[in-house]
């Protein structure tokens, strides 16, 4: 009777791994996919006093407006990307206007953890980002979707059907959140049982 049990006990375990192991490759996979229809932005306050995470959001919506029209007509992140790119210069100015210092702006690929907003959760995972940091860059930071824009109250579900169906229903549906942090959770004792094993 024993031995029967610990068989199942080792069977269930295999079966539970083995079903973790499919989801962390269907979500990686799909968060894959989402993460080439998306420029997300980062704003880096210059520190955490509350003047400065006052001006962060200033900034952020500073650049949201001058980006807004600029992106009204985008139809891929490719095209959104290029427009980014060539707006630079006036991202930094309008930065600068608001903060008053030192502002530097770049795009290229960033490393995010998962993140939950009021009507979405976007997975971890390296997304193109179009970065804004103020001054020393040392406090708290502010990150969102430029691309479609889904963190603005106005257009977001405008936004979500420019994603399509099968990413909105990704980051929107029931238990994503979960999904989200499980797939997270299983990578790094993944990484942790590697390290071990490397010794």
């Amino acid at each position: 009777m024993k031995k029967y049990l610990k068989n199942a006990v080792w069977i269930a375990a295999a079966l539970c791994l083995l079903l973790a192991v499919m989801l962390t490759a269907s979500v990686k996979r799909q968060a894959e996919t989402l993460s080439e229809r998306v420029v997300r932005m980062h704003v880096v306050a210059a520190s955490d006093e509350p003047h400065e995470q006052e001006i962060k959001l200033k900034v952020r919506d500073a650049v949201n407006a001058l980006l807004a029209p600029r992106l009204s007509a985008c139809g891929s992140r490719e095209e959104a990307e290029t427009i980014h790119a060539r707006s630079l210069p006036d991202i930094e100015k309008a930065a600068r206007a608001v903060y008053g210092g030192v502002v530097s702006v770049s795009l290229g690929r960033e490393l995010f953890p998962t993140r939950v907003y009021e009507t979405f959760a976007l997975p971890a995972g390296e997304y193109e980002s179009l970065r804004v940091t103020l001054g020393a860059g040392e406090g708290h930071n502010w990150w969102c979707v430029v691309f479609p824009p889904l963190c603005g109250q106005d257009g977001a579900e405008e936004a979500f059907a420019r994603l399509g169906e099968g990413e909105s229903v990704f980051i929107k549906g029931d238990g994503v959140v979960i999904k989200f942090r499980l797939v997270e959770w299983l990578e790094k004792m993944a990484e942790r049982l590697a390290a071990v094993k490397a010794r």
